[in-house]
């Protein structure tokens, strides 16, 4: 779900100092200064048009960040390929080649950049492919260079679950993936609402974006994997810092979070569906509980955190983020945009602005491809989209 401007707790550092003639001291006080993609019906509740929300300014302090333009752009440079089938998971290689995960044929497909040639790795056994869930997420090891392994987020017969697995290049096409090693399992499972985005954060740390598979007591069940936001060691333990004691847990009272990505300033942002009035884009504070079912969108109280930014769902239906040029770039399945939110911290610096508008239909995931670049995949052979759209492709984009 993604989600409109809302104001995110700042911090001030006060110092006051008191001195007498005998005793000289000091204190330092800090103060906190889908739409479904299941196809549930849009928005009826006469709210106004996505993401129009009048920009937040930043608190004062000394520490103000410079906002990137109210107004971008976005040209598309080329087509890298075509002929994708239900693509989900996109991951950029040292070097620059793209993997490509199937969802549906639980398939994993390198994509050479700059001729558009794919060459298939290998399909991942265990898979189990049905409505939303399949092989969804993936995202390389910190330490590829050394390891060589490929992380994964799937549907199983029983549950979602993360894997790794090694790549390797020397071994003919369609074999060089090794078997599953799972990390962690034991997510929900559903027809629907299985999130299924990982990525690797600036700590090392994989982060999961779950779902709650349509059981929405889940989303505010801690003991729970879904509808929340895990953060795990490469091994699949609980991370060091962890909100909860002993738990994967990072943040929950989520519904279906399928987009994960960070700023320059290692800050987690993540979108999310709603059901039938706003989908969301939310900043990340570990342990805070983000409303559903509770909530959707604001909630205008203290008891949940609001989102930054919120769509009507038929204008949205968010699935992969990235950042770059100091904004969040949103993918929308339902939408068939590419949504701009630039920032000034944990804020919206500007009215989220949209792009390629119903131009290649569906879009499933944006990733960084460096400095003012990205690659943008589309979503058109899952089942929803519009059979006239063809295969699905990548896009390589310049954006300001």
């Amino acid at each position: 779900m993604t989600g409109r401007t809302r104001r995110v707790e700042g911090t001030m550092i006060v110092q006051r100092r008191a001195v007498s003639a005998v005793l000289a001291t000091a204190a330092l006080l800090l103060t906190a200064g889908c739409s479904s993609d299941d196809g549930e019906p849009s928005g009826a509740d006469g709210s106004t048009s996505p993401g129009r929300t009048a920009a937040q300014s930043s608190p004062p302090g000394p520490a103000a960040e410079e906002a990137p333009p109210a107004k971008g752009s976005v040209e598309v440079v080329r087509t890298v390929t075509t002929g994708l089938r239900s693509p989900w998971g996109l991951a950029p290689l040292p070097g620059g080649d793209l993997l490509v995960s199937s969802r549906d044929e639980a398939t994993v497909t390198r994509v050479d950049e700059k001729t558009g040639e794919k060459t298939e790795l290998g399909e991942v056994p265990g898979v189990s492919p049905a409505g939303e869930g399949g092989l969804l997420g993936i995202a390389l090891s910190p330490d590829y260079a050394s390891d060589h392994m490929i992380y994964a987020y799937f549907t199983s017969a029983s549950d979602n679950r993360v894997v790794r697995m090694l790549y390797d290049e020397k071994k003919p096409s369609g074999e060089q993936l090794g078997a599953p090693d799972t990390v962690l399992r034991g997510i929900p499972k559903g027809v629907v609402h299985n999130g299924g985005r990982i990525a690797f954060g600036p700590d090392k740390m994989l982060y999961a974006g779950t779902g709650e598979s349509g059981d929405t007591g889940l989303s505010q069940d801690k003991e729970s994997l879904g509808g929340k936001i895990l953060r795990m060691t490469p091994d699949g333990d609980p991370a060091p810092g962890n909100p909860f004691p002993d738990s994967v847990v990072y943040s929950y009272g989520h519904r279906n979070v399928q987009g994960l990505a960070w700023d320059d300033k290692q800050r987690l942002f993540a979108s999310e569906f709603g059901q039938k009035t706003w989908d969301e884009l939310n900043a990340i504070k570990p342990g805070d509980n983000y409303g559903w079912p509770q909530a959707e969108g604001e909630s205008g109280g203290s008891r949940f955190h609001d989102p930054l930014a919120q769509w009507s769902t038929d204008e949205a239906s968010p699935s992969g983020i990235a950042h770059a040029v100091g904004s969040v770039w949103m993918a929308g399945l339902g939408g068939e945009r590419l949504w701009r939110v630039p920032l000034e911290g944990t804020k919206t610096a500007a009215d989220p602005q949209a792009f390629l508008e119903g131009e290649y239909g569906r879009l499933r995931t944006v990733v960084p491809a460096g400095g003012d670049k990205l690659w943008l995949m589309t979503s058109n052979t899952d089942g929803r989209g519009d059979a006239k759209e063809g295969d699905d492709l990548i896009l390589e984009l310049k954006v300001t």
